[in-house]
C-alpha cells in the first residue's frame, strides 16, 4: 500500500461487528493494497467493546457516526417528516432515504469526507450514503446487498412508506452501481427479477487464518456427556427458529444440550427453556468478536442454522453460520428454507436438513444422527474439508478484487 494506491471507502450504517461480512470486504482490500476507509454507524453501547476489538486490528481507518444524542436529533426530525410526507404520495430519492434512515445525510457527508476512487455501500442506508459521497467527489460507488432487503422484515413488508421507500432508494440507484454484489445466488436472482439488474453473488464465507489450527475431537457421547448444539449472532431473539430447537432438544432421547450465544432477554430466555421442558438444557453464552466465531464453535458437537422461512429474504440468504460452522469442522442441521435447501446437497454429510415446523421430526432425526459414531466423525471430516477445498473467504474474495478492479476508473 502507497499514497498512490486507489482509495476506497466502505460505508455501512451499523457497528463493524455486527456486519462481518464489511469487515471481511474491508481486510481483503487492504491486504490487496488499497487504502480503505470505513465510515460506520454507533447506536448500541454494548457493541462498542466488539468494535474496539475490530479496530485494534484492522489495516485501514475508521469513521463512527453518532446515531444518538442532541446532533442526531435535527435528521431525526427530518426523518419523520419525510415518513409523514410518504403517507401522501411518493417521495424523492433524498426524503426516502431519511425515511428510511435518517442519518443517511450523516453518513454521507461523513464519507464525502474521505478522498475514494469508490465509495462502496454495505446494508441499504449504505447505498443512499455511497451514492451521495460519490457523486460529491465526482467518483463511482457500489452497493453490497447482504439481504433483499424489499421483503427483509415482516414490519418492513407491513410498512407502505418503508416499503416504497425501499423500493425508490434501489430503484434510483442500482442502475448506477459500479460494482454490484449479494449475499447468496437466490438473493442475487431476486434482484434480478425485481430490478433488472443481478449482482454477483458472495457468499457469507470466512478467512482460513480464523479456523482452529486442528480438528477438534470431542470425547464421545458414549461416554455419558450430552450433545452439545451450538447457534450464535449478536442478538438471541425469536424468528429465528430457536423456539423450535428448544422444542425439539425436549423431545431428543440422546441427552442434549443448546448453546446459545449472544444479548438475550431475560423474558425471552426464560421461555426457551420453559419449551425445553427442564432446566439445565438451555445454556446462554457472551457475545463473543466476530473473529474468534469459527474457533469458539468447535468445541460444539453441531451447529444450527435454523433460519425461519417469513419474511422471504429469510427464505433467500445464506447467513454467517453456515460457514462458521463449516470453518470450524462442525456438521450442522439447516431448516429447509429454499436457500438452504439449494445448498444442501453441496455439503452432502456435513448437514441435515429439518423443518422447523416439526420439532418431533427433528429430534428424531438428531438421535439417528448422534447415535451413529463413524456418522458423526465422518460429517466432522466433511465439514473440515469443504471449508478448506470450496468455502472460505481465501478462495471467494478473488471474486470482490475482480468487481472492484473493474468498478475503478482508468
Amino acid at each position: 500500500m502507497t499514497p498512490s494506491s486507489p482509495a476506497l471507502c466502505l460505508i455501512t450504517p451499523g457497528h463493524v461487528a455486527s456486519t462481518p461480512r464489511l469487515v471481511k470486504n474491508a481486510d481483503a482490500l487492504a491486504a490487496a493494497g488499497y487504502r480503505v476507509h470505513v465510515v460506520c454507524g454507533r447506536h448500541f453501547p454494548p457493541a462498542d467493546r466488539l468494535d474496539a476489538e475490530i479496530f485494534a486490528m484492522a489495516r485501514w481507518t475508521h469513521t463512527q457516526v453518532e446515531f444518538g444524542g442532541a446532533a442526531a436529533a435535527p435528521a431525526k426530525i427530518v426523518g419523520r417528516a419525510a415518513r409523514l410526507l410518504g403517507r401522501t404520495g411518493a417521495l424523492p430519492g433524498f426524503l426516502a432515504a431519511r425515511a428510511h434512515q435518517p442519518l443517511v445525510g450523516a453518513l454521507a457527508a461523513a464519507a464525502a469526507r474521505v478522498p475514494a476512487d469508490l465509495y462502496f455501500g454495505h446494508g441499504l442506508a449504505g447505498l443512499p450514503a455511497a451514492a451521495a459521497a460519490a457523486r460529491r467527489r465526482g467518483r463511482p460507488y457500489g452497493f453490497d446487498a447482504e439481504d433483499f432487503h424489499d421483503a427483509e422484515t415482516a414490519e418492513a413488508a407491513a410498512d407502505p412508506v418503508e416499503s416504497a421507500a425501499r423500493r425508490r432508494i434501489q430503484s434510483d440507484l442500482i442502475p448506477g452501481c459500479a460494482v454490484f454484489t449479494a449475499a447468496s445466488p437466490l438473493i442475487a436472482r431476486a434482484y434480478a427479477r425485481a430490478y433488472g439488474r443481478e449482482p454477483l453473488p458472495l457468499l457469507n464465507v470466512f478467512p482460513l487464518e480464523q479456523a482452529p489450527a486442528a480438528p477438534a475431537v470431542p470425547a464421545p457421547l458414549s461416554d455419558g456427556r450430552p450433545a452439545r448444539l451450538y447457534w450464535f449472532s449478536q442478538t438471541v431473539g425469536p424468528g429465528r427458529g430457536l423456539e423450535a430447537m428448544a422444542a425439539a432438544i425436549g423431545r431428543m432421547r440422546i441427552p442434549a444440550e443448546l448453546h446459545l450465544r449472544g444479548f438475550v432477554d431475560r423474558r425471552y430466555a426464560a421461555e426457551l427453556e420453559a419449551r425445553a421442558g427442564a432446566p439445565g438444557r438451555i445454556h446462554f453464552l457472551a457475545p463473543a468478536a466476530p473473529g474468534e466465531m469459527a474457533r469458539l464453535a468447535a468445541e460444539f458437537d453441531l451447529g444450527l442454522s435454523t433460519e425461519e422461512s417469513n419474511p422471504p429474504n429469510r427464505d433467500l440468504c445464506l447467513t454467517n453460520k453456515i460457514f462458521i460452522y463449516l470453518l470450524a469442522g462442525i456438521p450442522q442441521l439447516l431448516s429447509d428454507t429454499s436457500a438452504q435447501s439449494a445448498l444442501a446437497p453441496e455439503l452432502g454429510a456435513a448437514a441435515l436438513l429439518g423443518s422447523l415446523a416439526d420439532p418431533s421430526g427433528v429430534a428424531h432425526r438428531l438421535d439417528a444422527f448422534f447415535a451413529d459414531s463413524p456418522g458423526v466423525a465422518a460429517a466432522r471430516a466433511a465439514a473440515w474439508r469443504l471449508a478448506r477445498e470450496r468455502f472460505c473467504w481465501d478462495l471467494e474474495q478473488r471474486r470482490l478484487l475482480q468487481a472492484v478492479a473493474g468498478a475503478l476508473p482508468l
